[in-house]
């Protein structure tokens, strides 16, 4: 490959202010977003073999581009060992090596972290709100209001994974699913608490006192930062 060639491929995966970049970004973004989706497909119950199938082929397919892409970020690397020790590097890496030397261990739902690559191409989209001053609060504030928004619905698709491995052994009817776990996730990070989907193993417990931790977090940081934002674009306009 000659040095143009490899300068528009690094320009291409590289950088999101180009057009080819923002293209080769949100391709990999909805490709994740896809495994994640199939992924989460596997653990129904019932399901047929010839579902099976389509899943298992849509993986093969999906982990080959991500083999690729991998591959490629390291080629334009101006520093290589650098970039493979780096974080999203690692998340990179975890997301794709257990499909070739370990196929009992499922990683996948590391690729979720991936999505954090997503930041880097928000900075392209413009946002038009009618009231003038949500308008200017949210702009005070979109960056974190983003962030919080991704990182919670991070954490409650991680969340949901976590008590489906903990509670599906012992209760199948009611965790049978990553699907139905997201329930109990919603209800846990609110702090709701039904009651109708509970932990019962000590694992579970454990975990769900983790999560109660952090959906207290979750209800109160978008709340001070709107009031944030709102009290400076009052400001701003007196």
């Amino acid at each position: 490959m000659n040095k143009q060639s490899t300068t528009l491929l690094k320009r291409t995966i590289e950088d999101s202010d180009t057009k080819w970049g923002r293209v080769f970004d949100l391709a990999i973004q909805s490709l994740i977003v896809f495994s994640l989706i199939t992924f989460s497909f596997e653990t129904l119950p019932g399901l047929s073999d010839s579902t099976r199938y389509w899943l298992s082929l849509a993986e093969l397919a999906t982990i080959s581009v991500f083999t690729i892409e991998y591959l490629l970020r390291v080629y334009v690397s101006d520093h290589k060992l650098a970039y493979i020790f780096s974080f999203f590097g690692l998340v990179d890496l975890i997301a794709i090596i257990p499909f070739y030397i370990a196929p009992g261990v499922d990683l996948r739902s590391i690729r979720a972290f991936r999505l954090l690559r997503l930041f880097r191409i928000f900075k392209l989209v413009r946002y038009s709100m009618a009231l003038r001053r949500f308008h200017r609060a949210f702009l005070i504030a979109r960056e974190e209001i983003i962030l919080f928004s991704c990182v919670t619905m991070l954490l409650l698709y991680l969340s949901a994974i976590g008590i489906y491995y903990f509670e599906h052994s012992v209760q199948p009817d009611k965790f049978s699913s990553i699907f139905h776990s997201l329930w109990w996730a919603v209800v846990s990070f609110t702090t709701v608490g039904y009651g109708d989907m509970y932990p019962v193993t000590t694992g579970g417990k454990m975990f769900t006192f983790c999560v109660l931790l952090l959906g207290v977090g979750v209800i109160s940081v978008p709340a001070g930062l709107i009031a944030s934002a709102l009290s400076k674009a009052r400001e701003f306009e007196e």
